[in-house]
């Protein structure tokens, strides 16, 4: 690539040239012709008077260069500009917040409030959200304290984004402080609080928020029923689910085409075992968006979600034909919850078979849960031996996935239930090597133990226990009870 091919000193053309100079740099990850760009800039004096360009410079730069290099590099490019707009800071803030260096989003705060740069609500609200990316809550905290002693405390936006950092982190006591802070409430600033409660799973905090909203004289939009509906879901709550149902119908008049409120409604009804009615609003939102195979997914997947723990395994397996005969590409949870039912159908084959086709046909990477999955179809098939050969030669020998305590326990389990003293014992041994304060697993295998009478082992068993200091967790359970 030719430098003077990009860059032309001639009149408004300039600026233009090397920014697209500096874009095919970035799209080619081209660091040298960078760097002569950058010294052109230096000898001809001008890279510190067209901040625009110095900013973009930056931002090349960030995208080529390795993480170990950048602070350093920012940080001397930060000294040599004599710009006090924070225009040009604020447009590096968001670049590095959006491109996943939240860090150096973080440092760039950092020295504009050193060098007395002014700091809008542009500036506060990009740098909260790169405090939420990398969980620092104490650098969070020091920008709620500037918040308040800068007057910017009736911002509702950057409220906004103190609600959103705080939900983020799950400290929603100091969400909703802030949010009864905020003297003049908006929509945004109820959705980052109710997704804060979503979050911690207070659903009834959620439906208050909801409740409040014609109070505050505020407009419902897609997230707010969407969580609605989610809070719904948690609760079990149908009555209520209705209701907004019936309030979709009648307020949105293309619900048919929003695939994300069609996928709340079904999972809402399939929680609350109303297995027809959420194949209805299945059907009738396929109809719909047939075409938008690209989102359809997300549809079907929540389908064979509702049919999956609702126990219609033989219906997640037919629907899972039907969803690969229309051409949808399934994603790794329609996967799980298709290998889960056949697990509970005893179509062992089946199963392994669309396990395999996950990355064979369709390139996905099996996750833990996956393999834990399989796993689990193999020893409800008393296929012992083949769970046995994938945990210990494929998971744990050759470290492919993470063989977790959980997928021990399955096996043992299995052995618990078959007799199967010997392979039990090793399954036992490697659980404990996980997890050795797992009083669960030695529980287990303390009842393989007694199933044949062998009192001396569940001896040795109990001295182990009491010398780890191993105690089982109460079971319990909870009602909730309304007056």
């Amino acid at each position: 690539m030719s430098l003077t091919l990009h860059v032309s000193l001639v009149g408004m053309s300039y600026m233009s040239n090397i920014i697209q100079f500096l874009h095919k740099c970035h799209v080619t990850n081209n660091l040298s012709s960078i760097k002569k760009l950058h010294g052109h800039l230096l000898t001809q004096g001008t890279l510190f008077i067209l901040h625009d360009i110095h900013t973009q410079l930056i931002a090349t730069y960030t995208s080529c260069l390795p993480n170990n290099n950048l602070q350093t590099l920012v940080n001397t490019f930060f000294k040599c500009m004599n710009s006090t707009n924070p225009l040009h800071f604020n447009l590096i803030i968001s670049h590095f917040c959006h491109k996943g260096f939240p860090f150096l989003a973080l440092a760039s705060f950092s020295f504009m409030h050193t060098n007395a740069i002014p700091l809008d609500t542009y500036a506060l609200c990009s740098t909260l959200t790169a405090s939420s990316k990398l969980k620092d809550f104490h650098f969070g905290k020091q920008i709620h304290a500037h918040v308040g002693k800068s007057g910017w405390s009736s911002s509702v936006f950057v409220g906004s984004a103190l609600i959103d950092f705080y939900s983020k982190l799950l400290n929603v006591g100091d969400a909703a402080q802030v949010f009864d802070e905020i003297p003049h409430k908006n929509t945004v600033c109820v959705n980052a609080l109710m997704s804060g409660y979503g979050e911690a799973g207070l659903w009834f905090k959620v439906l208050e928020l909801v409740r409040m909203m014609p109070v505050l004289k505020l407009k419902y939009d897609q997230f707010t029923l969407s969580a609605a509906l989610r809070a719904c879901t948690g609760l079990s709550s149908v009555e209520i689910g209705r209701q907004l149902h019936s309030y979709l119908l009648h307020t949105i008049h293309d619900i048919e085409s929003d695939v994300f409120l069609q996928s709340a409604l079904i999972e809402m009804y399939g929680k609350c075992g109303m297995v027809e009615k959420a194949w209805l609003v299945f059907k009738l939102a396929g109809m719909e968006i047939r075409k938008e195979r690209n989102r359809d997914v997300v549809l079907w997947t929540s389908m064979l979600g509702v049919y999956g723990k609702n126990g219609h395994y033989k219906e997640v397996i037919d629907l899972f034909s039907e969803m690969l005969e229309e051409g949808i590409r399934p994603d790794g949870i329609a996967f799980l919850t298709v290998i889960s039912a056949c697990g509970h159908t005893g179509q062992v084959h089946v199963g392994v078979k669309y396990f395999e086709s996950m990355t064979d046909d369709f390139k996905l990477d099996p996750g833990p849960e996956h393999y834990s999955c399989l796993v689990d179809l193999l020893c409800r098939a008393g296929e012992l031996n083949k769970a046995w050969e994938l945990l210990n030669e494929t998971l744990y020998n050759k470290g492919i996935g993470n063989c977790s305590v959980s997928m021990w326990g399955t096996l043992l389990n299995a052995c618990v239930d078959s007799g199967n003293i010997e392979l039990g014992k090793w399954a036992a041994q490697r659980a404990l090597e996980l997890d050795p304060q797992n009083a669960g697993i030695c529980v287990m295998l303390s009842n393989l133990y007694a199933r044949f009478g062998m009192w001396d082992e569940i001896g040795r068993l109990r001295v182990l226990i009491q010398e780890r200091g191993l105690r089982k967790d109460v079971g319990c359970s909870w009602v909730q009870v309304t007056s």
